[in-house]
This record gives structure tokens, sequence and C-alpha cells, in this order.
């Protein structure tokens, strides 16, 4: 099962089966939802804007996902944040 990292504390139903690649798109996911064939911890669940927490576990069929932990990684560079000497005039003039 694939722990999928959400932003902040919880994240919708159809939002998160779309994140997690479960379905291809919106309509998708609403049409399967509304037709009962996705499961929440094992229960099934109709309504698309169900809230969804870390540690829920979504499937549709055989194919299923966890809700991960926040991803609060801050490894990524950001040009607008960084602090350094780069100067991009410098280096365009090169």
């Amino acid at each position: 099962m694939l722990d999928i990292p959400i932003n902040g504390d919880s994240i919708k139903l159809g939002q998160f089966i779309k994140l997690a690649s479960l379905v291809a798109t919106g309509g998708e996911a609403k049409e399967l939802i509304a037709e009962g064939v996705v499961t929440v911890n094992g229960e099934p669940e109709t309504r698309r804007g169900a809230t969804l927490h870390p540690g829920d576990e979504v499937c549709i069929e055989d194919a299923c996902a966890r809700v991960g932990e926040p991803d609060d990684d801050d490894d990524y560079f950001d040009e607008a944040t960084a602090d350094d000497d780069f100067d991009p005039e410098k280096w365009r003039n090169m």
C-alpha cells in the first residue's frame, strides 16, 4: 500500500484519490464514489467531500493508498528566498 503525503492535516476524498492516482479525472472519482465502489478504512464511502486524515486507507477495488503525514520537507531550492551571493546578471553576461 502506498503512503501518499498530503499538505495540511486533512484532505477531501475526491482530491485524495486523484492525488494518489487511483483515478485519472475528477469525473471518474465522482462516479466511482457515488456508486459506492470507494472504501475508506474498509467501509464504503459515498461522499466525495468526506474528510480524510493521516492513516486513513482508501481503496478502489484492489488499488489502495494510505493518507500519509503532511510533507514538511523543505529540501528544495526557491530562488526568491535563497540567501546567498548569487548574481544572475553576472552569469547571464558570461
